[in-house]
């Protein structure tokens, strides 16, 4: 009997024994001040900053306890790359990107000239970022990252994002009501977290400041020098369209298989409208880059993809970016259109995924969203079991991974 008492006792204590809670968002602000202080932050900054600061819970990536994930408020499908790429804002923003490349001829060519970058690249960063500069910037940045520092998903990489912010306000490089942000609290024309700040902001207008908020030169040369830093290879493209035969096996299309484009060539892989390449661009390494599967445009990828990729980690912010570039520089629409493929829904995509995983196709981070390394994981999974082989993501191919896919 004592046993079982025992063992009842330490059965209410098990259930009724609360969770570790929480520290509240007020404690949490002020535990980080000795690391404010180690960063040159002042005492006076760090209190007047802070006094009153209450979090956004209303922003997406939060992980408050006791309360369902609040969706984005984004799409509630998953952009298909012609929904992303869409050519009406593609068509605007080449107008517009036109004008600015006149406006800004000069600065363009200098930040051209001194980093390497293509003055095109960063004019279709600029227009994808902020609308050049129309868009609005909602949040208070030193509140969004102090919430996401918080109670984000992301906690560790916000808690230094806040402690940056802190250090531009006390260093007197943007004040307070100049500091407004995306969601994410990445900041001005060209969208800099704070330590992007630091690291890549140039005062290019020569005034004394690195001021990304009020200055396009300030802005535009930050983008560009941050292209630069991430590995911007001078002279290089961004990606080549290309014609894929049908012997081509599209589970190869993933950043992993990397081969030269002349290896492409042997494979029946040429480029989109005649195109003729290089002796340089030949012998340049690239993989291959299927965005709709087997539908829809191709392209060959070398290493300035992936320093866009690096700018924003998403395979259709760079289409968008690399082909708005082109746009801009007097280059027509892509040869091959985009497919009218449908795309499921981030949580059935995230479902595909786990299914993937567990499986031992997939080996990357469960996000609902059908990047390279979904679409070559789900090619394996169609030839393992002799399904149609695409490497897109449809109803169909997770009907089956539900029932019989074993």
């Amino acid at each position: 009997m004592k046993f079982l008492a025992a063992l009842i006792v330490g059965f209410i204590l098990t259930v009724s024994a609360p969770a570790v809670a929480q520290p509240s968002f007020n404690q949490f602000i002020q535990s980080l001040w000795l690391e404010a202080q180690k960063l040159g932050v002042s005492r006076k900054t760090f209190e007047t900053e802070t006094r009153g600061l209450t979090p956004d819970t209303s922003l997406p990536d939060l992980e408050i306890p006791g309360r369902a994930e609040k969706p984005p408020a984004q799409a509630e499908f998953v952009q298909t790359p012609e929904q992303y790429v869409s050519e009406a804002l593609i068509a605007r923003f080449t107008v517009q990107g036109r004008q600015y490349a006149s406006k800004y001829r000069d600065t363009l060519l200098d930040i051209e000239k001194r980093f390497g970058t293509p003055g095109n690249v960063i004019l279709a960063i600029w227009a994808r970022e902020t609308s050049f500069g129309g868009a609005k910037l909602p949040h208070d940045a030193l509140r969004v990252l102090a919430t996401q520092a918080w109670t984000g998903r992301r906690k560790a990489q916000f808690r230094e994002e806040f402690l940056y912010a802190l250090k531009m306000l006390d260093e007197g490089h943007v004040t307070r009501t100049d500091m407004k942000s995306s969601w994410a609290g990445a900041m001005g024309h060209t969208q800099f977290l704070p330590s992007d700040f630091f690291k890549n902001a140039v005062d290019f207008d020569g005034d004394g400041k690195r001021d990304i908020w009020n200055s396009i030169p300030d802005a535009l040369a930050s983008a560009g020098k941050q292209l630069a830093d991430k590995g911007w290879q001078r002279g290089g493209r961004w990606a080549y369209e290309v014609r894929v035969p049908n012997t081509i096996d599209c589970s190869r299309a993933e950043p992993g298989f990397r081969i030269p484009v002349s290896e492409w060539l042997k494979y029946g892989v040429t480029p989109a409208r005649g195109r003729k390449l290089n002796a340089i661009e030949l012998v340049e390494e690239a993989s291959l880059l299927m965005p709709e599967g087997s539908y829809g445009p191709a392209f060959l990828t070398p290493k300035n993809y992936f320093v866009i990729k690096d700018y924003n980690f998403s395979d259709l912010y760079v289409l968008f970016v690399g082909h708005l570039s082109d746009r801009i520089g007097g280059a027509p629409g892509f040869e091959t259109a985009w497919s009218k493929s449908q795309q499921l829904r981030t949580t059935e995509v995230e479902e595909m995924q786990r299914i993937l995983t567990s499986r031992g196709f997939y080996k990357d981070k469960l996000d609902g969203k059908a990047g390279m390394l979904t679409r070559s994981a789900l090619g394996e999974y169609q030839k393992k079991h002799n399904l149609k082989l695409d490497c897109w993501p449809t109803q169909a191919v997770l009907d089956h991974m539900r029932g019989k896919g074993k």
